[in-house]
């Protein structure tokens, strides 16, 4: 099946600022069926998705999941630990037997960059990248973009710094990506050990002082420092990292205007954010949480052909 979209969702680079405006309005009336006391629509009805994580994802899984039951789809999730994949199954293998069961879509999270693209072009169903490598995460891009949106309106002008481990983020990528391409002014904040060579050439400014980024900004996208993926040396110590470049309340206090705070979770409290900030007036972070669901259930109906200006009937169970 292919919708507006396309076959897939690899990426934001691809897209273009018709196609993010489209996934964006189109999120807006999925998001009240959260709100609703029976939250689900038959939209969906009869078709069968697979969510393949080859890395460890609650948050990730579970708003996918959410957003396909929330459409009436069936869902099967399939975790890598204890599956055939661990036991030496590569990724073709695993393909070919998805398409011997005719599912219809898959969301796919893996370690290695590229992964969601090697997988679409081996098969017919729909691919939905929900992270691959320090390639992009499509999806959590989008929901950032969208709780933006909400705030500000228009997002030509506005300007977004991201801050932390830039080096290690796909979200940081799809931000990137998806911002530019509808006329925000983007920034990066962080250690140079943290940042990828050239940055600058993806469009974005580079401030190497988180109290230049929080006087610039309109709002600080700020990342985990991804622990997991770092080996040694990149920052001389957690402490260290929160003394020179964590958001805190007494550095967003002497800037001269309130800034959002998002942070795509989950958090290192006291590390690259305060919980003062992170559970504080001006924080989104929930409202990504919530956006993240309406996000996910507006791919999946685009991808498989749902017509954009149907959107309210399908919000309605008509569609």
């Amino acid at each position: 099946m292919a919708g507006p979209l396309g076959k897939d969702l690899l990426g934001l680079a691809p897209l273009s600022a018709d196609q993010l405006r489209l996934l964006l309005d189109t999120a807006v009336p999925f998001r009240e069926i959260s709100e609703r006391t029976i939250k689900k629509v038959p939209t969906l009805r009869g078709a069968t998705i697979v969510n393949l994580f080859f890395e460890a994802s609650t948050r990730t899984r579970i708003s996918f999941e959410f957003a396909e039951k929330r459409l009436s789809a069936d869902t099967v999730n399939v975790a890598v630990a204890g599956s055939s994949v661990s036991k030496g199954e590569t990724l073709v293998d695993t393909a070919r037997n998805l398409e011997a069961m005719k599912i219809d879509m898959v969301v796919i999270r893996h370690s290695a960059s590229g992964a969601a693209r090697f997988l679409a072009e081996r098969i017919e169903s729909n691919v939905i990248n929900a992270g691959d490598g320090t390639n992009e995460h499509p999806t959590q891009g989008l929901l950032d973009i969208l709780t933006l949106r909400d705030r500000f309106g228009d997002l030509a002008g506005r300007r977004v710094c991201i801050v932390g481990d830039v080096l290690h983020s796909r979200v940081a990528r799809s931000n990137i990506w998806g911002l530019t391409k509808l006329g925000a002014d983007v920034a990066v904040c962080g250690p140079r050990s943290l940042l990828p060579n050239a940055i600058e050439q993806m469009g974005v400014t580079v401030f190497n002082r988180i109290e230049d980024a929080i006087e610039w900004a309109d709002a600080l996208n700020i990342l985990r420092l991804q622990l997991e993926r770092m080996q040694a040396g990149y920052i001389p110590s957690l402490r260290e990292y929160n003394r020179v470049f964590g958001v805190t309340s007494a550095r967003l206090e002497k800037a001269s205007r309130d800034l959002l705070i998002l942070h795509p979770g989950p958090m290192n409290r006291g590390v690259e954010i305060d919980s003062d900030v992170a559970d504080g007036p001006h924080s989104v972070i929930l409202d990504q949480v919530t956006n993240g669901v309406a996000v996910r259930m507006a791919v999946l109906y685009l991808l498989a052909g749902g017509k954009p200006e149907l959107a309210e009937a399908a919000k309605k169970g008509n569609a």
